[in-house]
């Protein structure tokens, strides 16, 4: 739960960072909007990426470990 939410505050500041440019107004602008969904849309297809490649070599990994502490 820790590191989800590190990603996602992490996330949240890089997007906000990037697209909102104007602090004057209240309400987001149709630009900011669309810049915030495809800037979260990226990080999360990127993190969902990583997470495929960590669960694929966390087995091998694993195994290697086992074998280094019973050698």
């Amino acid at each position: 739960l820790r590191d989800f939410l590190l990603v996602y505050n992490r996330m949240t500041e890089l997007c906000f960072r990037h697209c909102v440019c104007n602090l004057n107004y209240r309400l987001l602008t149709g630009r900011e909007e669309s810049c915030l969904d495809s800037c979260a849309a990226r990080l999360v297809r990127a993190n969902h990426r990583l997470m495929g490649a960590y669960v694929g070599l966390m087995p091998a990994l694993l195994q290697r470990r086992a074998a280094e502490h019973g050698a």
